[in-house]
């Protein structure tokens, strides 16, 4: 009855998952699909806990209110500029707690022989390997975010050789473990570990900034491909359920940022995008190429957009950076109370993880239906009277059409230049993410309002309160 009742209850947390995943795929709904989530997992908790022993519930119960404290301390400290880092590092977590439960599986395992034997191997090599490449990634990718470590792809000679050669060693590993009796196979099955997590850092080592928000996705596939190798190897239906769809979701969004950068997700795991600049953000010497920039003021900017019958507002990271989304909603509702027109243009690769600029507006209250992805506002540029750009760089760069020798050559970019005036918010003319300068900060129609994105956007603000008085 127990067996019955736990099969239930993880067919209604799958349930409740796969809604989670549907809710979350809309702003409008996104409130609805965590709580989907919350249900789901409170519900496969509940029903675990029901079935474990007295002695073995106290242990769960204590190590879940550890585990719920300091999450709840983590939730309330980070802020949304952190939340890249913070997805990383959970992460981590996932994979060595793979790695953990497939090193105790094995010591423990007695009860299995002949062919189920070699498959419960197969499957704990397994679970280990990936926790420990997800471990070791996901800690290398934070340091990265959190700029503990530089965002420049190490590219060693013969890299690729070097991750072929171990992939194969750790796969030879797989015959004396297999061969093994009792637990004799441990210490191969560690060596594997260790080239495994190698190669979790050698890989993400070789990523260069520009491509980390694709990197987060992936080691978010990882660690669901992690658990869905773990459901295998306890035998539970419901870890192989939610590991394929967090895998299978995770590698889907990757492969649809990679097409918005124009890249193939081969090409961004194996690393060094961006590197050919050499990171040093300086322009190419062109005789026809303007060499200043042309500056406005708070006044000017604020005079501009109440003048103004449609902007496009574009994103990016400096405003994450400065918090300085609320500030943006405050001019997009002064300006909408004039009858402006006014959109938010966002690119999927915009910010330091998928979907930053959305959660940052839905932060800030930003209507759900003047946000737009890049494609849907497109073509509306030429309609538009102000393009503001408030901390975005390396997406709004025309290099990426107009030079074939730039690193993000064919990479789909928002095209702001095309308004009647283009205003960027910056705090200088520093080269963005991929470390290439943007010829846009030159064109004839780009006025550069530089300063703290919030402090700025704050005295915009101020100035259209005094303009619609």
């Amino acid at each position: 009855m127990g067996e019955s009742l736990l099969i239930v209850a993880y067919l209604v947390a799958s349930v409740l998952f796969i809604l989670s995943l549907r809710g979350l795929s809309s702003q409008a709904t996104a409130t609805r699909g965590n709580a989907y989530g919350i249900l789901g997992m409170s519900a496969a908790v509940l029903a675990t806990a029901w079935m474990a022993s007295s002695a073995g519930f106290v242990v769960l119960a204590v190590v879940m209110g550890a585990g719920a404290a300091v999450g709840a301390l983590m939730a309330s400290r980070v802020a949304m500029t952190s939340m890249p880092e913070l997805v990383a590092m959970l992460h981590s977590f996932v994979g060595l707690a793979a790695v953990l439960v497939g090193l105790a599986s094995y010591v423990g395992e007695t009860d299995h022989e002949g062919a189920a034997r070699s498959i419960l191997l197969v499957e704990i090599f397994i679970d280990v390997f990936i926790g420990a490449l997800t471990f070791t990634g996901s800690l290398v990718a934070f340091g990265k975010l959190r700029g503990l470590i530089g965002g420049r792809a190490l590219l060693l000679p013969g890299r690729h050789a070097l991750n072929l050669v171990l992939v194969l060693v750790a796969l030879g590993m797989l015959v004396p473990y297999l061969a093994a009796a009792g637990t004799a196979g441990l210490w191969p099955l560690l060596v594997a570990t260790g080239i495994a997590g190698l190669l979790g850092v050698h890989l993400v080592m070789a990523i260069g900034g520009a491509d980390m928000p694709v990197v987060v996705s992936m080691l978010n596939s990882y660690s669901g491909w992690t658990a869905a190798a773990a459901g295998f190897m306890l035998g539970n239906d419901l870890l192989i359920i939610t590991g394929a769809l967090v895998g299978s979701s995770g590698a889907i969004l990757s492969i649809i940022m990679c097409r918005a950068m124009n890249r193939s997700i081969l090409s961004v795991m194996l690393g060094g995008f961006g590197q050919t600049s050499g990171g040093g953000g300086t322009r190419a010497a062109r005789s026809d190429a303007p060499t200043e920039t042309r500056e406005v003021s708070v006044q000017e900017t604020a005079s501009r957009l109440l003048a103004s019958r449609r902007v496009v507002i574009v994103p990016g990271y400096g405003m994450a950076v400065a918090r300085a989304q609320h500030a943006i909603h405050e001019i997009t509702e002064l300006l909408r109370q004039r009858g402006v027109e006014v959109v938010f243009a966002i690119h999927p690769v915009a910010g330091r993880l998928p979907g930053h600029m959305n959660v940052l507006l839905a932060e800030a209250a930003v209507p759900y239906d003047i946000v737009f992805e890049m494609d849907e506002v497109q073509d509306q540029f030429r309609s538009t009277d102000v393009s503001l750009v408030v901390g975005a760089n390396d997406i709004v760069n025309p290099a990426a059409e107009t030079d074939p020798e730039s690193p993000i050559w064919g990479m789909p970019v928002i095209h702001v230049w095309e308004a009647k005036e283009t205003i960027i918010c910056k705090r200088s003319k520093a080269s963005g993410y991929a470390g290439i300068d943007n010829p846009l900060f030159y064109h004839e129609r780009t006025a550069m309002l530089f300063g703290d994105a919030k402090e700025v956007m704050d005295a915009v603000v101020a100035e259209l309160r005094r303009g619609t008085g």
